[in-house]
């Protein structure tokens, strides 16, 4: 009975994690919705925090958990709405296991997670080869499983068949390697926890994303997760080294509703980490320094800080069957991202053993070799007025007087003759990045064309010049 059960489970699973990876294939099943305002910070240690930010422009983020086991959608499996039940209603046969079976095998993946070929050092060093400047790292996700070693719960990386593994508290090992190569570090953290049973009480039914009880009804249940949820915060934020951005998801664990005192949870983080970016995603207000869109990128330039999440895959986590986005379109990606005033947080999912696929490592390298010649186009530049003219995107030199404009040259194509904007005219030089030499171009009537050297490789291309 039990090895048939696990046998059921496993193949839900799988099932479960293809129907969902080709939801994700033709586009985002779920993504987090952008706040509808911006209010700037006061603490002038987060404003120059937050400019210093501003100037890395390319973040790696990681979710990595007990979801990495089988390769399904990190947490959501267990999640009873709509959306996902219906991806588990489908495997309607007679064997199919119950919620709770489901829900306890998810759980139970945790017994399974000993990734014995992770080496932190080495994602480090090739991310700072490859141009990445900041790192998002997911410490907990809904799920609850702790990948640090939390002293509030057992569920965590630490109570596993990796407890003795050489960077058993991963996200200790993982946030060290990375400050040692000059990263700016940023802790995600989920606000829910599923796991917790103050937040979803085993008695109840679990129907949707949110506490499965009346807070009100319970105020000493919620008071207890509250303390809960502050002191993991606070473990991140004492123990783990120097810590830049507390990356807050669940964006509806929120006032009033769900207020788990967030105000005062941030205050207590800055006076262990001085001008610490807080990060409480779709949650507008002190406690927001920087929006998050998901899987988008704003439709206009924003002039406050932001940053769009994107993944490299079709999925968050690590999967099977995974469809990557090709090198040239996190080029190009990057471009108009930092063209509309935004970072680039490009996420991977490490496998179960703590590997990151060559398939993903090859597109990433194709990134940082275009950064090596072209990223004085895209670090520590600041947003220009006029910043697209159709597959050109402009950024500026914090002098606002230099100009940089990006060719971001479509997919399956190779370059023109020539290559033509309008607006942004150049006076005097222009140098092509890529190999510091003059190129030619014309100006008429406000339409700028630059002829394009002879034999350079067909890539996404950077210009320099005056206005």
């Amino acid at each position: 009975m039990l090895k048939q059960l696990i046998i059921t489970l496993a193949a839900a699973a799988s099932v479960f994690g293809a129907s969902a990876q080709k939801a994700m294939s033709d586009k985002p099943t779920f993504v987090h919705s952008t706040s509808d305002k911006y209010e700037y910070p006061t603490d002038p240690e987060v404003l120059a925090k937050l400019d210093k930010w501003q100037d890395q422009k390319l973040g790696i983020m990681f979710h990595w958990g007990v979801y990495s086991v089988p390769g399904i959608a990190e947490s959501w499996a267990m999640c009873s709405e709509d959306r996902w039940f219906t991806k588990r209603r489908l495997e309607a046969r007679p064997d199919r296991p119950s919620y709770g079976e489901f829900k306890q095998w998810y759980w139970d993946l945790a017994k399974e997670l000993n990734p014995t070929e992770f080496e932190p050092s080495e994602w480090a060093s090739f991310m700072k080869d490859n141009g990445f400047k900041y790192l998002i790292f997911t410490t907990k996700h809904h799920d609850g499983f702790c990948m640090f070693d939390t002293k509030q719960t057992d569920y965590k990386i630490t109570n596993g068949p990796y407890a003795d593994g050489k960077y058993s508290n991963i996200a200790y090992h993982v946030f060290d390697a990375f400050r040692n190569e000059g990263f700016m570090i940023g802790a995600y953290f989920s606000k829910p926890d599923w796991h917790n049973e103050n937040f979803w009480d085993p008695f109840f039914s679990t129907p949707t994303r949110n506490p499965n009880y009346d807070v009100a009804k319970y105020p000493e249940k919620w008071a207890k997760f509250k303390d809960f949820t502050a002191a993991q915060i606070d473990e991140l934020m004492s123990d783990y080294g120097s810590i830049d951005i507390l990356w807050l998801d669940g964006g509806w664990v929120r006032k009033p509703d769900y207020d788990i005192d967030l105000d005062n949870i941030v205050d207590n983080a800055r006076k262990k980490q001085p001008g610490l970016i807080a990060v409480d995603r779709t949650v507008p207000g002190r406690n927001e320094n920087y929006q998050t869109p998901e899987q988008s990128i704003p439709a206009v330039q924003q002039d406050f800080p932001w940053e769009s999440c994107l993944t490299l895959s079709n999925t968050w986590g690590w999967n099977p069957a995974p469809k990557y986005k090709s090198g040239r379109w996190a080029i190009n990606t990057l471009a108009e991202v930092v063209a509309k005033g935004g970072c680039l947080a490009l996420n991977v999912g490490p496998d179960r053993y703590g590997k990151i696929e060559d398939a993903a490592l090859e597109r990433l390298t194709e990134l940082g070799n275009w950064l090596k010649r072209n990223g004085e186009a895209i670090y520590s530049t600041r947003i220009t007025s006029a910043y697209n003219s159709g597959n050109t995107w402009f950024t500026a030199n914090k002098d606002g007087r230099t100009l940089y404009a990006i060719y971001a040259l479509p997919e399956n194509e190779e370059l023109p003759a020539t290559i033509s904007w309008e607006g942004n005219v150049p006076k005097g030089k222009m140098t092509l990045l890529s190999t510091g030499k003059a190129v030619k171009y014309t100006v008429d009537n406000g339409k700028v064309t630059v002829k394009l050297p002879a034999g350079i490789p067909s890539e996404p291309l950077a210009f320099k010049f005056k206005k």
